[in-house]
């Protein structure tokens, strides 16, 4: 739905994490190898109000500028939010939006079990937004142009890259994250929200927290079934994995 990561095996709120997860307090490494941060990494929306440090957030954030931006512009923006009022004004975004895009998620997804434990996160998360430590607005330093299409990708694709570094800097560290963009459905009222200037584009929302729930390996279809050779269509490899 609003992301590409799952939590359909998210364990029920208040389980303790297990032994080695990183909790408030504890001193927070980035050493964890990067296969074990991507093969773990999900959507973390159920995140507790513990506080989290601001050098900590500044350290994911300097990892998320090593990520490669088109003619190495880094025009990136981020907007780290911790004031309750401006929370509170994005959260109102969220949830407007929500309301429509939640209630049509809930009828596509009526007979799917796993999609419905997504869309109760999604709501949990909508319903608790004031109340996570950390929301960080990740933004472009350009106007994005309705047209051609290609510009937009190009564009998008100096913001994306920064954002999954945050992601798995954040899963390093034992934080919960995810990406959303419901709170951006309108960029005017997002910009006022954020005081941005007209130049400046709001891109992503990443909510930052210590998750209620624990990380995990991820479900995902056998990659032969997702790549083609030479052709659209073509899969050699239907079926397996990179293994065979």
């Amino acid at each position: 739905m609003e992301d590409q990561q799952s939590e359909q095996s998210q364990p029920p709120i208040g389980e303790q994490p297990p032994a080695g997860e990183k909790r408030p307090g504890a001193e927070v490494s980035l050493d964890m190898p990067l296969a074990e941060a991507m093969s773990t990494q999900r959507a973390i929306r159920r995140l507790t109000d513990d506080p989290v440090d601001d050098g900590l957030v500044l350290r994911l954030l300097e990892l998320a500028l090593k990520a490669p931006t088109g003619s190495n512009a880094q025009n990136w923006e981020f907007v780290v939010v911790r004031d309750p009022a401006v929370k509170a004004a994005l959260g109102r975004q969220n949830m407007r939006m929500w309301k429509i895009y939640g209630g049509l998620g809930r009828w596509l997804a009526r007979n799917d079990e796993g999609q419905q434990r997504i869309l109760n996160a999604v709501q949990w998360q909508a319903d608790h937004f004031e109340d996570i430590p950390v929301i960080v607005v990740a933004c472009l330093r350009s106007i994005i142009p309705p047209w051609p299409p290609m510009a937009a990708t190009g564009l998008y694709g100096s913001i994306y890259p920064s954002v999954q570094n945050l992601l798995l800097a954040a899963r390093a560290a034992g934080l919960g994250a995810a990406l959303i963009t419901l709170p951006l459905w309108s960029t005017i009222k997002a910009r006022r929200i954020l005081g941005l200037p007209w130049k400046v584009t709001p891109c992503a929302v990443i909510p930052l927290g210590w998750p209620r729930g624990r990380y995990g390996p991820t479900t995902r279809r056998p990659v032969g079934d997702v790549v083609s050779l030479d052709n659209y269509g073509n899969r050699p490899w239907a079926g397996q994995g990179a293994e065979g």
